[in-house]
């Protein structure tokens, strides 16, 4: 039975280019990059390419990049290495960032941080006028999501920041959905520190990066070597982090309104052949490959079952935790009901897929939806 993978905000398939450039990398470039010998200054100039496509990416200086581990080092570097020791003692955040950000802020309020959580609205967007009203003289640090994760929802990232560094704020975003998708230029944002992980653009896991812009104080959060400008002490993971410098160049000269146009070409053949749907976050600015359905009366899980069964990898709504299936905190925080959250489903498309590929999904989900809804006890 062949497979489709409909799942790439979770992660992603390496490319061809970048397997090669890794498995090469691993074979031949082992020196340590910190060495002064000619295996080392061969994986140093390994290291630097990348930061400089990385870079390229990011539209930023390649002074500007710190190597992580992936993107919740980046946020975890991002946020302890701006508020702890911070004579500000407040901090703003969301109510749908990643678990990476929010457990970080979850922390901070342990170690005596006031954090305020914004609210969204019904399509996932938060109000650059709510981060105007909660920020004050005693904000150290805003952090709000570029993308989210799973409604694709594109926040007004610049108006934020402006707000923010007006009263001397350090703004942060997690660009970790966004980096790949659609054009990040961290000078227009005017980020201070933004967060992305290879492995959601088509390089392997474990690698990451946090854009640190010029003159913004950082403090380390692990200690050893000065590696990274003194910021993220480690021998860096120089096949690894050659492969993202690839893939970075790859996203930066892909052209992602074919992906766009499969998306659409999805949520237009849902609507047509199924009734009583709720699509999220479709009326606010989106990146071009995520979709969010909320399929009534039926258990967002058995349709990740279903479609499993028939040969295509989706997400639901809900995510697991200590073996408790709970409702999405971004679909309840846009005003779904529990059973809603549940019951929805995220569509992420990638380089791979294509328009046979998005026909056959229809056709799988409008026959799994047919079938769990005559199974249902809750649909009428």
């Amino acid at each position: 039975m062949p497979r489709f993978y409909f799942d790439h905000n979770a992660t992603t398939p390496v490319s061809t280019n970048v397997l090669e450039l890794f498995s090469k990398c691993l074979a031949e470039s082992y020196g340590n990059a910190s060495s002064i010998h000619y295996h080392g200054q061969q994986s140093k100039m390994l290291l630097e390419q990348a930061r400089r496509h990385t870079a390229a990416l990011l539209h930023a200086s390649p002074k500007e990049i710190v190597f992580t581990s992936g993107g919740t080092e980046a946020d975890n570097l991002a946020i302890f290495g701006t508020m702890r020791g911070n004579a500000r003692r407040h901090a703003v955040t969301t109510v749908i960032e990643h678990p990476a950000v929010l457990n970080a802020f979850a922390q901070l309020e342990r170690e005596g941080v006031a954090v305020t959580y914004l609210p969204c609205d019904r399509q996932g967007m938060v109000s650059p006028q709510a981060v105007a009203d909660a920020v004050s003289a005693n904000t150290g640090l805003v952090s709000v999501m570029h993308a989210n994760n799973e409604l694709g929802t594109v926040q007004d990232i610049a108006a934020m920041a402006a707000i923010a560094q007006q009263t001397g704020a350090v703004f942060h975003s997690d660009g970790v959905q966004a980096a790949g998708k659609i054009s990040v230029d961290t000078g227009a944002l005017g980020v201070d520190l933004y967060a992305i992980s290879g492995h959601k653009f088509n390089a392997p896991k474990g690698v990451g990066a946090l854009f640190v812009r010029k003159g913004v104080e950082l403090n380390a959060q692990q200690f050893g070597g000065m590696h990274e400008q003194g910021k993220r002490a480690g021998t860096e993971n120089v096949p690894a982090l050659a492969a993202m410098g690839q893939a970075a160049e790859n996203a930066f000269c892909a052209d992602s309104s074919r992906i766009g146009a499969l998306r659409d070409q999805l949520e237009h053949g849902i609507k047509e052949r199924i009734p009583d749907l709720q699509f999220n976050g479709v009326n606010a600015p989106r990146v071009p490959n995520t979709l969010n359905v909320c399929f009534d009366g039926i258990e967002g899980e058995a349709m990740v079952i279903s479609l499993d069964l028939k040969g295509f990898s989706v997400s639901s709504g809900a995510a697991c935790s200590s073996g408790a299936v709970e409702p999405s905190h971004v679909l309840l925080a846009i005003g779904l009901t529990r059973q809603q959250a549940k019951s929805s489903i995220r569509f992420s498309l990638g380089l791979g897929n294509d328009e046979a590929q998005v026909d056959q999904l229809i056709e799988a989900v409008a026959a799994s939806c047919a079938q769990l809804r005559r199974l249902s006890p809750t649909y009428v």
